[in-house]
């Protein structure tokens, strides 16, 4: 569990107030998040609302998360704007990348019997499937 610390501790550095570990019995894991939304974070004197939000429970999703899924739910609440890089699931290569084979997909020719469309299954980099034809 405190890998789980240290590696939210290195990506989002002083973004992170504090971590804490509260042990229990039973086989209890939960990942709990409390935040000041960037919205409510403006220096204007008035009261900071926090917000209290579950990232993980372990009885709900079935074990204990991936360091890098871990990363990007509190990514998402914290600095949605950061890239994880490499371990994101949604990192600004990936999004680079899903465009640009969209667009190879969207110019390739479709197959045709008899004057038909033939619904193609199509590789990831936008060929036709040779076992699928």
């Amino acid at each position: 569990m405190s890998q789980f610390a240290q590696e939210l501790l290195s990506t989002f550095g002083n973004k992170i107030g504090e971590i804490a570990l509260i042990p229990a019995t039973g086989g209890l894991f939960t990942v709990e998040l409390t935040y000041a939304p960037s919205e409510s974070r403006q220096d204007s004197g008035q009261h900071v609302e926090m917000k209290k939000v579950l990232l993980w429970d372990r009885k709900a999703e079935g074990g204990f998360p991936e360091t890098k899924v871990l990363k990007q739910l509190v990514r998402d609440h914290i600095d949605p704007s950061k890239d994880l890089g490499h371990s994101d699931k949604n990192g600004k290569k990936k999004k680079e990348e899903s465009a640009s084979q969209e667009e190879v997909i969207s110019q390739a020719p479709s197959q045709t019997r008899d004057g038909q469309v033939l619904d193609v299954k199509r590789n990831p980099d936008g060929t036709v499937c040779e076992d699928c034809k």
